[in-house]
This record gives structure tokens, sequence and C-alpha cells, in this order.
């Protein structure tokens, strides 16, 4: 009985603690701290690198693997957070904002606009100062952290009507699929034809046991993981494992349950608590000296990073959902004014997971690599500045109001 209630009061306890992680505004702030924590101990001496580069075998014999941690954490663990990006973006496709066209065009193609224009600024600058080897992270200011840009929101509450933080999330989420498919397609190499092979039987086995009525999710893990491997194994990246299982997941509910929503539960709050805190402290830390700063000042690259993330994100979303509100092939909430859009718009070009990800992908040179991580660093500090001016002057909302401060000004 005592160990009965032990259990209980756990699980509430768990309950409670993944509650709490799971709300924007902590999630963002365990991020930032986690980054800090990079920068600090990666200029405390040399432990940094010798640590994240510590080899670790997992396996026996001929079914092992070998990666350093940092490669553990790239490759590993952030499958489960593409995992859970997977499931919210089939979600929205099936059942959620998405499925409307009509209500999701002005966020959706918001949302190209919002990777097109970053990554063609990035190339201009990158071509005009750099050279051609410079170009390969066209696709580092493309990205938006929905945790960072979501936790910015949610601190600026007071001035932000809720159906904004529903059209940053569109526009997040269409950002998600396309930056999947830019590493899937882009920074995979070297495809082995029998690997892809090998996950393509992976994922027909989940539809047959799905058509087979297969229903305890416990089933699905060992079959989930053969394909990470497979996956590793193939030349495309990793993390797209996660992708495609979360992608076949059921949106609607399976005998009465809703399993992406049972799945989100359960493993969102690890991600948002330890797998991408784990993230930024394997991939944030850098030795910041003079010698750093001078090459990061007269990057090509670090510079294309800024302008893409702080003006590409700024006006390529902004600029596309206003001209198609202009052009009447879509309409805002009621409640969202022009000047919303623009804040939304600067606060998205926050591009620190997913452009610190698409970073390792892109450059192996260290020197580049530091470079591009102050550019992102410096571009998301400038992005999320510009967004909270802007809203902070647009006004506070009144709770319960559905008509904008200032009338309906589009």
């Amino acid at each position: 009985m005592a160990e009965t209630t032990a259990r209980r009061l756990v699980r509430r306890r768990l309950g409670a603690a993944a509650e709490f992680v799971r709300d924007e505004t902590v999630g963002g702030a365990i991020l930032l701290a986690a980054a800090v924590v990079a920068l600090i101990w990666a200029n405390l001496g040399g432990s940094y690198e010798s640590v994240w580069s510590t080899e670790l075998t997992l396996g026996v014999g001929s079914l092992s693997l070998t990666e350093d941690l940092r490669h553990w954490v790239n490759d590993g663990l952030m499958v489960l957070f593409f995992f859970v990006v997977a499931l919210e973006v089939k979600r929205e496709l099936v059942v959620g904002e998405l499925a409307d066209r009509r209500a999701a065009a002005v966020p959706v193609l918001g949302a190209f606009g919002g990777v097109a224009l970053p990554a063609a600024i990035f190339l201009a600058v990158t071509l005009a100062f750099g050279d051609s080897g410079a170009t390969d992270g066209w696709a580092i200011p493309a990205a938006t952290d929905i945790a960072f840009a979501v936790g910015v929101l949610a601190l600026l509450s007071r001035w932000v009507p809720p159906m904004l933080k529903l059209l940053l999330l569109t526009v997040a989420v269409v950002d998600d699929i396309v930056a999947i498919a830019i590493i899937a397609v882009f920074y995979s190499s070297g495809v082995s034809p029998a690997w892809i092979g090998a996950v393509a039987v992976g994922l027909a086995t989940i539809v047959g046991m799905r058509v087979a009525g297969v229903r305890p999710i416990a089933a699905y893990v060992p079959i989930g993981i053969a394909i990470w491997v497979a996956m590793l194994e193939s030349g495309v990246h990793a993390t797209i494992a996660g992708v495609t299982v979360g992608l076949l997941t059921p949106a609607r509910p399976v005998a009465g349950r809703p399993v992406i929503e049972l799945l989100e539960d359960r493993i969102h709050p690890f991600t948002v608590g330890l797998v991408v805190p784990l993230f930024a402290l394997a991939n944030a830390g850098i030795a910041i000296d003079g010698d750093v700063l001078a090459d990061a000042a007269s990057s090509p690259i670090a510079w294309g990073i800024v302008a893409g993330l702080a003006v590409g994100k700024l006006a390529g979303i902004a600029g596309t959902m206003l001209l198609l509100v202009r052009l009447r092939i879509g309409r805002l909430p009621d409640t969202i004014r022009a000047t919303h859009v623009w804040g939304m718009a600067a606060v998205a070009g926050i591009g620190f997971t997913v452009s610190l990800f698409i970073t390792q992908l892109a450059y192996e040179d260290p020197a580049v690599v530091d470079a591009a991580k102050l550019g992102v660093f410096a571009g998301s500090i400038t992005s999320a500045a510009i967004g909270a001016m802007i809203l902070m002057r647009s006004g506070r909302v009144v709770p319960g109001s559905t008509t904008p401060p200032g009338g309906r000004e589009r």
C-alpha cells in the first residue's frame, strides 16, 4: 500500500515537472541557460572539446556503434526532437490549422517567403565577399527556432494577441517541414542503396503493423530503432528517421486513443527539458578571443547569417503575408494588425537550434563553424530585439478584447 502511494506521488510529481517544462517560457529559458553554460564552459579551458569528442561505443562486437558524445547527441538524441516535430507537423496537416487551406494560406506561404529570402540574402553576401565553399551554409538562416521564438512571444504576452502565437506556430511548422526536406536532400551524402532499402523495409513493417491492428506503442519502438540504425548507415542524416516514423504515426485516434497526443505528452517534455538543452550544450560552445571575434567580424558567412535572420526572415515572412492580404488571396484574424505581423516575423528570425544543427552539417573547418555560430547568435539576438521593440510599440492587448488596439489596421 505504501509502495503504491509512493508510486502515485512520484507519477504526480513527474507529471507536474513535465507540465512545467512544457511551458514555452520555461523551455526557452532552459535552452538559453544551456547555451550560456556552453559558452562559459568553452572559455574555461580545453575540457569542453575534450569531453564532447570522447568516444562512446554502444552495442557488442559487430553489432556496435562508436561515435563521440557530440555525434550521439546530434545523430541520436536529436532524432527524438525531430520525431516530435514530425508529430506536430502530421497533426497540423491532418486535423489542425494546416488542414484548412484557406485559413493556412497566409502563414504557410509566409513561411516559404521566410525560407527563400534569408537563403537568397546569405547567397548574395557570400558570393559577393566569399569563396564558393562559403555558400554551403545557405540554409542556416532559413530556420526558425520554435522554442525560443514562442518563448519570446510568451514573455511579451501583454502586447501579443493570442492568435499571433498560432500564426507563429503555423509559420514555424511549415519552416520545419522545409528544413527537414533541406537536410534530407542537400545535407546527406554517400547514400547507400542497400541501407535505404533496409529503411524502406522498416517503414513498410510499421505500415503493415498498423494495418494488422497492432496497437501497443511499445511494439513499434524496436522497429523505430532499427530504422534509425539503417538511416545512420545509409548516408541520409539519421534525424530523418525520426521524421519518417513521426509522419507515419496516425493523427486520428486509434481505438479511442489519441496516439499523437499521447506521444507528444510523453516525449515533448523530455526533448524540451533535456534533448534540446543537451544539443545546445554540445554545440553552442565557442572559445571566444580577439582572433575569433575578428574572424567572425570579417567573415561573409557570419554576416550572411546575420542579414538572413534579421532582415530576410522579417521581410520574407511579413512581406509575403501582407502582400497576400493586400491581393485578397488570404486574410488575417481580426485581432491581428500589420504591426503584429512585422513583430512576429522578426521574432521568427531566432534561428538557434536548427541553424546550429545545419551549421554542423554544412562546414567542417572549426574556424568557419565558430564564425557561423557567432553569426547565428548575433542574428538571433538582433531578431529577438527587433521583434520585441515592434510588438511593444503595437500597444497592450486588452484581455477578452476581439479588436486590436487602434482599430483594424491592416
